[in-house]
């Protein structure tokens, strides 16, 4: 009996223990850093995602949009932060794998700045233009391109949609004057304004201004039509075979973050990819979930920047 005592007193004083540090985490709201503006892709699946890191833990995520540089501004705060967990970084490959080949000098390390958390997703490109524009197919705006060399303009507000539209005058042996943007949907609001003659975004970004039709769809990037718009073709089958280009979603802590709370991090994040606000992100937005270990997601960063590097200096672009 004193045994059977003993040993339930024993299992009353652990209970009334306090939990470790890491299973209260956490504690206060979350900031979510996003390097581009409002309405970007990276800006919806960071909301998506947040949500459900709220529903899991309680407390709020907040987004701090800080775009510009080609997202170098909201990268670098994201790596200044204190390393407690508390701020997130909901980035692209644009700031960690396509700006060290496109600037010579980053306000950021994108490799000893951060430790990782997990990849957020996967996702393709389209190729838009006004309706106005007298290119109804992929054929027919390389064939106005041409005869006029520097002439069309493209615009790009991250490294993924600018890439994009290099890959495509080098595979095409066209010239387009690039105009640089902060982000995505403010080219999109000049393409619809009638700024500029193209862009190349991401199909979150621009699938619903085509639904609306607000804008025309040429072509999407990836080997395969996209099932949300099956209608529209690639790139490649209207007239630049093998040309395909992607991007992808991860999330970020600064350096110096304890592993216990990256462990945790990822965890909530992992799981918050498969709550209902993600998966209509996904849905909704042709992206394919994808997550990882922080050690994964760094051996894939690594893989990414050195294709990406490679593609840059293929295209001939000289860092700026």
């Amino acid at each position: 009996m004193r045994i059977a005592f003993k040993g339930r007193l024993a299992l009353l004083v652990a209970a009334a223990l306090p939990l470790p540090a890491l299973a209260q985490f956490p504690t206060k709201p979350i900031t979510f850093i996003v390097p581009f503006a409002a309405g970007s892709a990276t800006d919806q699946i960071g909301r998506a995602i947040g949500q459900g890191v709220t529903e899991q833990t309680g407390q709020a995520v907040v987004i701090e949009n800080k775009p510009g540089a080609s997202a170098m501004i909201g990268a670098a705060a994201g790596a200044r932060a204190a390393p407690d967990g508390y701020t997130v970084l909901i980035t692209t490959n644009t700031t960690h794998a396509a700006n060290e080949h496109l600037y010579k000098s980053l306000t950021y390390d994108p490799v000893k700045d951060y430790a990782p958390l997990t990849l957020l997703g996967k996702g393709g490109q389209i190729m838009v233009v006004n309706p106005n524009s007298p290119a109804k197919t992929v054929g027919e705006f390389l064939a106005q391109a041409k005869q006029q060399p520097g002439k069309l303009s493209f615009g790009s507000g991250s490294s993924s949609s600018r890439i994009a539209g290099e890959l495509l005058q080098q595979m095409a042996n066209i010239q387009l004057l690039h105009v640089p943007y902060k982000s995505n949907p403010l080219a999109i609001t000049d393409l619809l304004g009638g700024q500029i003659d193209m862009m190349i975004t991401d199909t979150a970004t621009g699938l619903p201004q085509v639904k609306s039709g607000k804008l025309r769809a040429l072509g999407v990037t990836g080997q395969a039509r996209s099932a949300l718009a099956p209608d529209v073709p690639t790139i490649a089958e209207s007239g630049v075979p093998g040309y395909e280009m992607g991007y992808w979603f991860a999330a970020y802590a600064p350096a110096g973050t304890p592993p216990d709370v990256v462990k945790r991090l990822n965890e909530l994040l992992v799981k918050a990819t498969q709550t209902a606000p993600a998966k209509q992100f996904y849905t909704q937005t042709g992206t394919d979930p994808a997550t990882s270990t922080p050690t994964e997601l760094a051996q894939f960063q690594q893989a990414e920047s050195k294709k990406w590097g490679g593609i840059i200096k293929k295209a001939g672009i000289q860092p700026e």
